[in-house]
């Protein structure tokens, strides 16, 4: 599957969120001419990267997009949002699929985009508890 073109900027700041779900999926998921992940509150390029592999979770970093090689397992850690509100969701989404305890450090960001967060995510958690700090 391939995530380019006309559909980047109508979903810019649901790529961590996807990047997730297609590390879980069948198959190697493209995302291209998504440089502008890399001037976001963070460089979400390098910062999913970096923080999905202390899960476990191996992307290939491009320039302006990602390689996510589906059919992955995410291990438990200890994962950093760095402030940034989506990488925080996206990173405490997949401590839902990972095999034991994840913690999100600094996860106060949320709330700039979505109040209810951690609310709703631990109402709809059915599986290993997520730790979610400030």
């Amino acid at each position: 599957t391939t995530i380019a073109g006309p559909l980047i900027p109508r979903l810019i700041d649901e790529v961590p969120a996807l990047v997730v779900l297609a590390a879980t999926a069948r198959g190697t998921t493209e995302i291209r001419d998504a440089a502008e992940l890399r001037v976001k509150e963070s460089d979400r390029i390098a910062a999913l990267t970096r923080e999905l592999a202390k899960m476990g979770v191996r992307l290939d970093e491009r320039p302006d997009g990602l390689a996510v090689p589906g059919g992955q397992r995410f291990r438990a850690a200890r994962v950093v949002s760095g402030g940034d509100h989506r990488m925080a969701m996206a990173l405490a989404v997949a401590g839902l699929v990972a095999d034991g305890e994840t913690v999100v450090e600094d996860t106060a960001c949320v709330h700039t985009s979505f109040p209810t967060f951690v609310d709703t995510l631990n109402a709809l958690a059915a599986g290993p508890a997520i730790t979610v700090e400030a």
